[in-house]
């Protein structure tokens, strides 16, 4: 693992270098996509930071790895937040650090873009993304995740499952005894996609603060990530995850688990992982091979079909696509768009009130800390 810097200790418990034949992976290389054929392949060692679990993105290196030899890739899981802290550190320290960046913190993405940290990817596969998935040609996303209501099915069987957000708010209102201690969701304070989130709810949903005050009622589990959630929710220890991303959800019941997943009838925010060639990157020719396969038909296939990760082009086609999303009827999807409208949360006077409403409002519960 590449050296952690001493300033953000909090990295230490939370970054690891994933190893073994399905993560630090000696990948391909025939010819780079998009490039002309008198330019050299790219080769070396690319390093990639990124909020995917890696069981999801193992096959997408792989089948990178077929087309792409000369290439050696390591994976860097780290969560959205932590991501951004230490590539700046690594910037300001003079440090190589990541060739790519990829997140599910779509603002997080874009406030490194408006401040000048990344450099410009151009091809056909970049062109074929929607317009609201793209902005200035540096920041590019590359699946499709609504945000969805996650319930415990065993509960679902005996008592009505709240089919939207003002629902879900009367219920808590009228049991808490019921809920109490058995809702899950982000800890926005320390989830960078639990604050996006939270951010885009708190824009578009009137109520969004009277659901936060229901949630530190009924004293609301704060965690990290989308897969504790789950695994909390599996194991009975909660009843419901709000916010949880869907695609993770998904695989769990295509898998076995007794989830129940309801797209929340108002709207379902959708999030887009979000690709960012740093202006430093130590091998930009690897990120930009990297980064136009994941948004080419192939990688988005991979993306969809081994790592269940719903592909964002117009032009695919299956249950893991937008039409496939669409043809299933969940309601009123909501893509939030990539550009200068995620700045506005992270504006830190506008940061700062959002989150200590939400230290108010949950009670002035403190936040759970990392996990080791």
């Amino acid at each position: 693992m590449n050296a952690m810097s001493k300033t953000q200790p909090r990295y230490r418990s939370r970054v690891f270098t994933l190893l073994g034949s399905l993560v630090l992976v000696g990948v391909a290389m025939a010819a780079l996509i998009g490039c002309t054929g008198s330019q050299a392949p790219p080769r070396g060692v690319l390093t990639i930071y990124s909020t995917t679990d890696s069981t999801a993105f193992a096959p997408v290196i792989a089948d990178f790895g077929e087309t792409h030899p000369e290439v050696e890739v390591v994976y860097i899981e780290i969560e959205g937040l932590p991501q951004y802290e230490r590539f700046l550190a690594e910037v300001d320290a003079g440090q190589p650090g990541a060739d790519l960046l990829l997140s599910s913190s779509m603002d997080l993405q874009a406030k490194l873009v408006n401040d000048g940290y990344a450099q410009g990817h151009a091809s056909v596969h970049a062109d074929a993304l929607p317009a609201w998935a793209r902005w200035r040609n540096e920041a590019f996303g590359f699946t499709f995740e609504p945000a969805v209501m996650v319930f415990d099915a065993r509960m679902a069987a005996e008592r009505p499952v709240p089919q939207s957000r003002a629902e879900l708010l009367e219920s808590l209102k009228d049991d808490r005894a019921f809920w109490r201690g058995r809702v899950g969701t982000y800890d926005i304070a320390l989830s960078g996609v639990g604050y996006l989130l939270a951010s885009q709810d708190d824009r578009q949903y009137s109520d969004f603060r009277l659901l936060m005050e229901a949630f530190g009622e009924v004293e609301v589990r704060l965690e990290e990530n989308t897969s504790t959630l789950l695994s909390l929710i599996e194991r009975g220890e909660l009843l419901m995850g709000y916010n949880v991303l869907g695609s993770y959800a998904r695989s769990r019941v295509d898998a076995g688990a007794r989830l129940t997943i309801v797209h929340p009838s108002e709207y379902t925010l959708v999030v887009s992982r979000t690709a960012v060639i740093p202006d430093s990157a130590p091998n930009p020719r690897a990120a930009q091979a990297f980064l136009d396969y994941l948004l080419s038909p192939r990688g988005q296939a991979t993306l969809a079909r081994e790592g269940g990760l719903s592909a964002i082009r117009e032009d695919m086609t299956g249950p893991h696509s937008r039409l496939g999303m669409a043809g299933a009827q969940v309601g009123l999807l909501r893509p939030i768009p990539l550009g200068p409208g995620l700045l506005a949360y992270r504006d830190q006077q506008k940061q700062q009130s959002l989150l200590a409403a939400w230290r108010n409002l949950i009670q002035g519960r403190e936040s759970r800390p990392p996990a080791d």
